[in-house]
């Protein structure tokens, strides 16, 4: 016979790690409003410039992680975070650039890390 408190310190266990692998995911979704933003971000046309080179996912499941793969959701409350792109780089939290390639991805800057948290 299973012992139940190890029953439910393993499903509790279990619980947390699953729900815990998508409390850094990348669901991102575009505003409208500067004001209903959680970051203001600028898309520069150099790599070079950007604290963070962003991949675009084709799928929900590949962003994973603050790692520069995002995914673009159709419903605000379904994003992890809402982002506005701005049109000055002065006027931007955050630099990105975005690449073609997954392996491109990640953070240039890493003081900027913690806005996508």
């Amino acid at each position: 016979m299973i012992n139940k408190k190890f029953l439910y310190s393993s499903l509790f266990v279990f619980a947390f790690i699953f729900s815990s692998s998508n409390i850094f995911s990348q669901k991102i979704y575009s505003v409208d409003y500067k004001s209903d933003a959680d970051v203001k971000v600028f898309v520069s046309d150099y790599k070079s410039d950007a604290d963070l080179v962003v991949y675009k996912c084709s799928y929900k499941s590949d962003a994973d992680g603050n790692k520069g793969l995002w995914y673009f959701v159709d419903y605000k409350s379904d994003a992890d975070k809402k982002i506005f792109f701005v049109d000055y780089k002065s006027d931007a939290d955050c630099i990105i650039y975005f690449s073609e390639y997954k392996s491109d991805a990640g953070w240039k800057n890493n003081s900027k890390k913690s806005l996508f948290y």
